[in-house]
């Protein structure tokens, strides 16, 4: 890739980054290891009926040099108050679910033992460190090397795991029967590959990128985010194949503790790559989870910051510090009472974000067909009728998840 190819990505990169995490690592790698690729068809099918509303989140900014906050204001003042309440919400079981995986992977990455209370700690006040000395600029330089090393580590794992096979394995599609697998459905649906409201996240990064780039276009912006979407795609399908390949039918089940988890998932890279790898796999695996948790502390507090901005009708000063402290305060408070069990906490996490994914799907359509974009970069028909099945798609299975879990 030229130096040029690679300065212009950004904001796509900010996406899969913080879409990489709990949905692939955690996520894809069970529904692998319980069902093999029985359930390639909900990964697929979800990341394509997702797909026109992350999209629309840069394509809106770009076109008019706005968030979808902004947007969301000239539709509706309830809208975006709507999306506050969501927001906050979610946000801290969010912020706790990455923050306990990613503890738990640097306690066996650094091999000190320390109470998944103090890591966690670390870790958060480390990343709200780095975020107020440097920002987005640092976010944008450092994604770059993380998802590059991610994506080569990853596709050599799973070329091992190919080579090793499993007779066990079919390619039938199925659709679970047992309350256990329908809920591990819904949970992997939920992040897959992440929450809707990255698509707002996505839009105050895509504005950023807009003010430090010259030649940010609409264009430019849309393949951004088509080159960050689909490395997410593939390396959901490889995190499920290294799940099926390695534990399909082994008899052997993940922790719901956070250390004992992620002890699990660097072994599941280091049986098909050797003991060697060991520190390289521990690493990439951890700088995944970092990453997630870096973009998403970022992210919530920008979000609300802009939000109560708008709301508020003026500039407040220091609001995304004062913002980014109280996802910190709420985030270790969390901590201290879902540790004993990760698996409801991610759980928690993800049928939230399922469930109001028809409200941010709605609202991001609405926007981006209305008169506060401009015509030339309003959705084509066939993307408006993408759009039409996955709102569909969206609100039907939320209704069925309300009326079966």
């Amino acid at each position: 890739m030229s130096t040029s190819f690679i300065k212009k990505l950004g904001p796509g990169l900010l996406f899969a980054g913080a879409a990489i995490g709990v949905s692939h690592l955690v996520n894809s790698t069970k529904v692998g290891a319980e069902f093999g690729f029985g359930l390639l068809w909900a990964l697929l099918l979800v990341n394509l009926f997702k797909y026109p509303f992350f999209q629309f989140g840069p394509r809106y900014a770009a076109a008019t040099g706005e968030s979808l906050l902004d947007g969301y204001k000239k539709l509706s003042k309830g809208l975006l108050v709507a999306y506050f309440i969501l927001s906050f919400a979610t946000m801290f079981t969010i912020q706790t679910a990455v923050t306990i995986v990613t503890a738990g992977l640097a306690s066996q990455l650094f091999g000190v033992e320390l109470s998944m209370e103090i890591w966690s700690t670390i870790i958060t006040l480390i990343c709200l460190g780095i975020l107020a000395m440097g920002r987005y600029s640092f976010l944008d330089k450092l994604m770059k090397v993380i998802i590059i090393t991610l994506t080569i580590s990853t596709v050599v794992a799973v070329t091992f795991a190919l080579s090793n096979g499993n007779e066990a394995l079919t390619a039938g599609q199925i659709f679970p029967a047992e309350i256990g697998g329908i809920t591990l459905l819904i949970v992997f649906m939920g992040w897959m590959p992440a929450p809707l409201d990255i698509s707002i996240w996505h839009s105050l990064w895509a504005i950023e990128k807009r003010q430090e780039t010259e030649g940010f276009t609409p264009k430019t912006a849309l393949f951004d985010f088509n080159f960050g979407y689909i490395v997410t795609i593939i390396l959901g399908v490889c995190f499920m194949a290294l799940g099926a390949y390695v534990m399909f039918a082994s008899g052997i089940e993940f922790s719901s503790k956070g250390g004992a988890f992620a002890s699990q998932l660097i072994d599941l890279y280091t049986k098909n790559l050797g003991s060697g790898a060991y520190i390289i796999i521990a690493i990439a695996a951890f700088t995944t989870m970092f990453s997630t948790t870096l973009t998403t502390l970022d992210a919530s507090p920008r979000a609300m910051a802009k939000t109560s901005q708008l709301l508020f009708g003026k500039y407040i000063k220091h609001s995304y510090i004062f913002w980014m402290l109280i996802l910190v305060a709420g985030t270790v408070l969390i901590l201290t009472q879902f540790l004993a069990n990760m698996s409801t906490l991610i759980y928690v996490a993800t049928a939230l974000s399922f469930i109001t994914a028809p409200f941010y799907a709605i609202s991001n359509y609405i926007l981006i067909t209305s008169k506060h974009t401009p015509k030339e970069w309003q959705p084509k028909l066939g993307l408006r009728i993408l759009s039409w099945l996955g709102i569909i798609f969206l609100t039907g299975f939320s209704i069925w998840y309300l009326t079966t879990v």
